[in-house]
């Protein structure tokens, strides 16, 4: 276990639980090397005594990483597209959520320990945009960052069954579904304090309700 869990999990649920005023709480991931994938046959529609059917042979047609940020207190969503999963690319991302940030407002960003996270180019544009607080969850802690759920909610309804052509097609049902969502956003609520959670922990389950 990550000898600094405890502090970690302390410090980002007090962000969950008690916003700090004048300030932004988003939850920020990639999910990387998302396929373009074409079926090899045409599907067959659902009708009456028999299921929908669906391939599972596939054609690829190449790869993009979704850059996400979910912000806490309303649950809109912040995403890019980009080619890969380099530090340039986080940079690029942090560029797009200082445009779209209030100038008035703090950013805490909660993020895993990757090392994109950490590059030396990252932390200097970090010290030149102090409004900037960076919150690094422990090794496999993914389950304490909110943008996860989303994740899981764009590939149930919008991915995994869906037929995409090119990386221009998929980035486009991407950006349809998170409009979608953005038209209606709704804040993903987290309810476990940090002290139940080291209590399941030290019990032995290993994750905690939120």
């Amino acid at each position: 276990m990550d000898p600094e869990f405890e502090t970690k999990l302390v410090y980002v649920v007090g962000l969950y639980l008690n916003q700090p005023e004048q300030a932004i709480v988003l939850c920020m991931d990639e999910k990387s090397q998302l396929q373009v994938l074409d079926r090899t046959q045409p599907s067959l529609p659902l009708k009456r005594g028999r299921a929908g059917t669906m391939t599972h042979d596939y054609k690829r047609h190449g790869t993009t990483t979704l850059l996400a940020a979910l912000e806490v207190a309303t649950g809109k969503v912040f995403g890019q597209c980009l080619p890969k999963h380099r530090h340039e690319e986080f940079l690029t991302f942090l560029k797009t959520i200082e445009k779209n940030v209030p100038r008035e407002l703090q950013i805490h960003l909660i993020l895993n320990n990757y090392a994109t996270h950490k590059h030396a180019d990252v932390r200097k544009w970090l010290g030149r945009h102090l409004r900037f607080h960076l919150h690094f969850t422990s090794t496999s802690s993914s389950w304490l960052n909110l943008v996860e759920r989303w994740f899981r909610e764009l590939t149930d309804k919008a991915l995994r069954r869906g037929v995409f052509r090119s990386v221009p097609e998929l980035i486009a049902a991407i950006e349809d579904y998170m409009d979608t969502h953005n038209d209606d956003p709704r804040p993903l609520v987290w309810t476990a304090s940090a002290e139940s959670i080291l209590e399941k922990v030290a019990r032995g389950a290993g994750r905690a309700p939120c």
